[in-house]
């Protein structure tokens, strides 16, 4: 064996055998599912939270539709849980500016529901930022039965 080979193969068998870990510190990440977004073509809020989503990772698909009626009915978002866009990801449903931590933490702990949501579109929320100004809202989870619970508290 050239001496040389035999200087990188100890580098490369020290460097396994110290670091062992080292290419598991490169990915930090999980790799995330991608995400379909529905929303009308002409909000500015959606197309800020869709931003908001890609710079947590998330790959996202975009469709924009005049009337988004059909895909929340189709997804079981009832009348008190909407918003300007709906999403689906990983299984589930997410409905409005929710922050794309709540929606890492679904995909992650996998619940039994079929979706989170930000009802409305409270200031401060992904996508509705207005400067400083940030108004407490609620992350809510909602099964197919219409059954609808605290998922998270956002005060800021």
């Amino acid at each position: 064996m050239p001496a040389r080979f035999s200087s990188y193969l100890s580098i490369l068998i020290i460097s396994g055998l110290f670091f062992p870990g080292l290419s598991a510190c490169q990915e930090t990440t999980p790799e995330l599912p991608t995400m379909m977004v529905y929303k009308t073509p002409t909000c500015g809020c959606c197309k800020k939270w869709v931003e908001h989503v890609q710079a947590a990772g998330f790959e996202v698909m975009v469709h924009d539709q005049a009337d988004l009626t059909e895909i929340k009915l189709a997804n079981g978002v009832g009348a008190e849980l909407r918003s300007c866009h709906t999403a689906t990801v990983g299984g589930y449903v997410v409905e409005g500016h929710v922050p794309a931590d709540q929606i890492i933490r679904l995909i992650t702990e996998k619940p039994e529901v079929k979706g989170i949501a930000v009802p409305g579109m409270p200031v401060g929320s992904p996508g509705m930022e207005q400067g400083a100004t940030r108004q407490p809202y609620n992350v809510v989870a909602f099964d197919a039965d219409g059954n609808v619970s605290l998922y998270k508290r956002v005060d800021s």
